[in-house]
């Protein structure tokens, strides 16, 4: 193990999301990021090679969330 990824893992806590399409998701994140996209797929009718559309969803660092795992709340105003 290198030391890049021991650092990484040691940064590393427990997040949850909640609130809208992805709520109750965990997962790890790195250094506390402010901001969280989620996207998922839409199904579009004879869509040009290559081409695909995915919805997006913003999920917000709670600041009020201190210990693990870290919440992030749905941000239904953001594009």
């Amino acid at each position: 193990m290198d030391a890049d990824n021991a650092d990484t893992r040691a940064n590393q806590q427990t997040a949850m999301l909640d609130g809208g399409p992805a709520h109750g998701v965990r997962m790890r994140v790195t250094s506390r990021p402010p901001v969280l996209q989620v996207t998922w797929p839409c199904d579009v009718e004879a869509p040009p090679e290559g081409m695909r559309v995915d919805a997006l969803f913003v999920y917000r660092l709670d600041l009020r969330s201190k210990g693990e795992p870290l919440r992030y709340g749905f941000d239904g105003a953001s594009p």
